[in-house]
C-alpha cells in the first residue's frame, strides 16, 4: 500500500538540532512543510554529501517554510559527535533524529529490517500532516537538494491551487494544466 496522502504515523524522537537535543513528534510537523530524509548511517560516504547539500540549500527550504529532518537509526548523540568531527555535517541547522528504535524508519516503510538501517527515502509532508511526495533511492545513489525543492514548489502549488496540475519539469512560473474532458488525447 502506498504511504501517499495517508498520515505520518505517531513517533517520538530525540534530535540534535543547534547545539541542543530536542523532542521530535509528529505533533511537530503540523502547520508547516516538513521533509523526512532518511539515510543509512552517520560517518558514512554519501550521506555527507547528501546532508551537505541540503545544508548549502536550507534558506531556500526556510523561504518556502520547509523544515527538514535528516533521521537515521543513529542515536542523538552520535548525530551530535558527527556533526562535531565534520566541516561537511558541521553546516547543518535542521534537526537531526535519532531512530535507534527503528519506530519512524518502520512508520515510514524505509527499514532495512536484517541491517538495522534506513533506506534513502525521501518524504514530503504537508501542514496536515499527510505524505504528499516519496523518492527512494538505492543506497548507492544520492539525492539532489534541487530536485527536491522543485518537487517542493510543485506541492505547494497545485495545494494552493485546486483543479491545476503540474506536468513534469514544472518550474515555478511555469504553466501549469487544468485536468479536463478538452486535454485528453490534445497533450
Amino acid at each position: 500500500m502506498s504511504l501517499i496522502n495517508t498520515e505520518v504515523k505517531p513517533f517520538k524522537a530525540t534530535a540534535f538540532h543547534n547545539g541542543k537535543f530536542v523532542d521530535v513528534t509528529e505533533a511537530s510537523l503540523k502547520g508547516k512543510w516538513s521533509v523526512f530524509f532518511f539515510y543509512p548511517a552517520d560517518f558514512t560516504f554519501i550521506c555527507p554529501t547528501e546532508l551537505g547539500d541540503l545544508a548549502d540549500n536550507y534558506a531556500e527550504f526556510q523561504k518556502l517554510g520547509v523544515e527538514i529532518y535528516a533521521v537515521s537509526t543513529d542515536t542523538h548523540f552520535t548525530h551530535k559527535a558527527w556533526h562535531d568531527s565534520s566541516e561537511t555535517i558541521k553546516k547543518i541547522q535542521f534537526p537531526m533524529v535519532g531512530d535507534p528504535t527503528l519506530t519512524i524508519s518502520r512508520n515510514f516503510e524505509v527499514l532495512i529490517e536484517e541491517a538495522g538501517l534506513a533506506e534513502r527515502g525521501t518524504f514530503v509532508v504537508d501542514p496536515h500532516g499527510k505524505i504528499q511526495i516519496i523518492e527512494l533511492n538505492a543506497g548507492n545513489v544520492g539525492r539532489d537538494a534541487n530536485e527536491l525543492l522543485r518537487k517542493i514548489k510543485a506541492a505547494q502549488y497545485v495545494a494552493a491551487h485546486p483543479g491545476e496540475v503540474c506536468p513534469a519539469k514544472w518550474k515555478e512560473g511555469a504553466g501549469t494544466l487544468k485536468p479536463s474532458l478538452d486535454l485528453v488525447g490534445k497533450i
